[in-house]
């Protein structure tokens, strides 16, 4: 598990679920890991968790959505390291409701953290990577990101943005011997649900289609991203769940938007003020 001793890794979203497993698992391998969160408390908590693990970790306050404070980071950790080895973009939000509910800020909120701050963390780590020539970005996205599904209206698109970003990306950075991948997760039993805002929509109706879903836990979750991070996966799929959505969603898309169109109206409403 010792694999990356030496080597330095910043992931942003490491308070909690997929980020605090997979800084777990980095620790454990032997990587100096940099716990990045909005929420101190939780990044020190997934800090003392890795060290007390065995593995090296720090704690920071981030705000993805502020460029500057990424940058200001970045710089920061390379003064102390000399390089970063992998950066985790896994920071991310949702915000629940029908599109014609949503007000600007609304779709704001949701865009400025998951696409901006994806955006926010290349600008600031991939030309440190292209000048060493070496490193691996791994951009959380989310099935949502490869297949539309009603009520999500901001988080896939901003998710739909981070696929297209990192393809990209992957494409450009190859060349100067940048990995990237996109990690694709299904439903992984985390909390972002409890702590998404709904608008105008049942919570209670929501969750239990929500909970109808195939779920895995965010340990399980992040193993699978760390498989395929070792095997430069373009694209890291976290169940058969998602691949058959993906299928479907390639294969038959009308098919797969009428399914989704059936159940919506079979379904009561999750609208408050129908």
């Amino acid at each position: 598990m010792a694999k990356d001793t030496g080597k330095t890794v910043v992931i942003t979203g490491g308070g909690s679920g997929i980020g605090r497993e997979v800084a777990m698992l980095m620790g454990k391998r032997g990587a100096f890991v940099v716990v990045c969160d909005i929420n101190e408390s939780a990044a020190s908590e997934t800090a003392a968790l890795v060290c007390g693990a065995g593995g090296s970790a720090s704690a920071c306050v981030l705000n993805v959505t502020d460029a500057e404070a990424f940058r200001a980071l970045a710089d920061e950790v390379m003064a102390e390291h000399g390089h970063i080895d992998y950066l985790f973009n896994n920071a991310g939000i949702g915000i629940g409701g029908d599109a014609r509910d949503f007000t600007v800020s609304d779709w704001r909120k949701v865009l400025d953290v998951n696409l901006n701050g994806v955006v926010h963390g290349v600008a600031a780590v991939y030309p440190h990577m292209a000048e060493r020539g070496a490193g691996h970005i791994i951009n959380t996205s989310s099935l949502d990101g490869l297949v539309p599904f009603p009520g999500h209206g901001s988080y896939t698109a901003s998710k739909y943005a981070v696929v297209g970003l990192s393809h990209a990306l992957r494409i450009e950075a190859a060349p100067l011997g940048v990995r990237v991948s996109v990690v694709c997760p299904g439903r992984v039993k985390t909390p972002i649900f409890d702590n998404t805002p709904m608008v105008n929509y049942d919570r209670k109706k929501v969750m239990r289609i929500v909970n109808a879903a195939p779920a895995i836990s965010p340990d399980a979750c992040a193993k699978i991203i760390l498989r395929g991070v070792d095997r430069n996966q373009g694209v890291i799929l976290t169940s058969d769940y998602v691949r058959l959505m993906w299928l479907l969603e390639r294969t038959a898309p009308e098919l797969l938007h009428g399914i989704m169109s059936i159940a919506l109206k079979l379904s009561p409403s999750l609208r408050v003020n129908d």
